[in-house]
């Protein structure tokens, strides 16, 4: 019996030997991130950064891999194929893993199933931003005023159709009784353009998009969507402050595997990651562009997914918008 007993003992050690083992050398080759949009793209040029440190940090590059379009569906379809040792990740992000579910009635990817989660990566708030020259409003209540005020209508640009920047909008309209147009556009450039040139009354837009158009005076920003203010525009103040905190809101990315990479792997690389995410040169770089880390652990980023997909479902209900397939 007491044979039998250390037979199956050392049978299971050395089930576990390999995976062990990996993570003791993990890594020892490149990492390829997979990322949902084109180069030059914010997130991109944030990878680059964090690439550089974790160089520093263990000796091996991240080579970034763009395969954008598809509302990320094509990147998220390479990393699911992919093999599963830790080697391969995507740069996954809000619209792919919360809002990507409930807006197409079909994806070849599930965000739970398909994926390990390894951590949080970026974190920056959106912005309700207007025209300076035709809105006259300075905070929310005010824009809410004059919008209902206007015979004609009222517009609102969003980044892309069935994205964050788009509900938030379609979230506003349902808290404040209005009935903005949304006007989708094909990327940020865009969209910010047509706010500078009144084509558009408002967008909700990443701040560090229309930063330089505010201190030149052609944009004002009415509120951010952070819990706090942001230090970049520290006199304008948050949704939350103005009454509207269904409109706190976060606009993310975050790193993941395929679903059977190693535990040991996904806890490996979550640490190689969060040491980075820390480290004060990305704390520092990051803030210049209202950009915070988000070093979660594995079950943190699942648990922050999971809250974050809850809020996306109502909006996109609410809209009645369905994904072109």
């Amino acid at each position: 019996m007491r044979l039998n007993f250390h037979a199956k003992l050392i049978s299971l050690m050395l089930c576990f030997l390999p995976t062990w083992a990996l993570a003791q050398t993990f890594p020892d080759r490149p990492i390829k991130v997979v990322v949902p949009f084109a180069p030059g793209n914010t997130l991109d040029n944030a990878l680059r950064q964090v690439a550089e440190e974790f160089k520093k940090n263990t000796g091996q590059p991240i080579v970034v891999e763009n395969k954008p379009g598809g509302s990320g569906i094509i990147a998220a379809q390479a990393v699911m194929q992919a093999p599963a040792d830790g080697y391969t990740l995507l740069l996954s992000n809000t619209s792919m893993l919360t809002i990507n579910p409930y807006t197409f009635s079909k994806l070849p990817y599930d965000p739970e199933k398909s994926y390990k989660p390894v951590t949080g990566f970026l974190g920056a708030s959106l912005v309700l931003a207007v025209n300076a020259a035709n809105v006259p409003a300075n905070n929310v209540k005010e824009f809410v005023s004059w919008a209902k005020a206007q015979s004609g209508g009222v517009s609102f640009a969003s980044f892309t159709a069935g994205n964050s920047s788009h509900f938030a909008g379609v979230i506003m309209n349902q808290r404040t009784g209005l009935n903005m147009v949304h006007v989708p556009f094909n990327g940020t450039p865009p969209a910010v353009q047509n706010l500078v040139g009144g084509q558009v009354h408002a967008a909700f837009l990443p701040l560090l998009a229309v930063r330089p158009h505010v201190e030149s005076g052609k944009v004002k920003v009415l509120a951010v969507s952070s819990p706090q203010r942001s230090p970049l525009m520290p006199n304008v103040g948050t949704f939350t402050e103005q009454g509207l905190p269904d409109l706190e809101i976060y606009i993310w990315s975050g790193l993941s595997a395929p679903a059977n990479t190693p535990d040991a792997v996904i806890n490996k690389l979550q640490a190689e990651f969060t040491k980075v995410l820390k480290s004060q040169v990305i704390i520092d770089k990051w803030r210049e562009n209202d950009f915070e880390p988000l070093p979660f652990t594995p079950a943190e980023f699942q648990n922050f997914t999971r809250k974050d997909a809850k809020r996306w479902q109502e909006a996109v209900k609410i809209s009645g918008f369905k994904a072109a397939e």
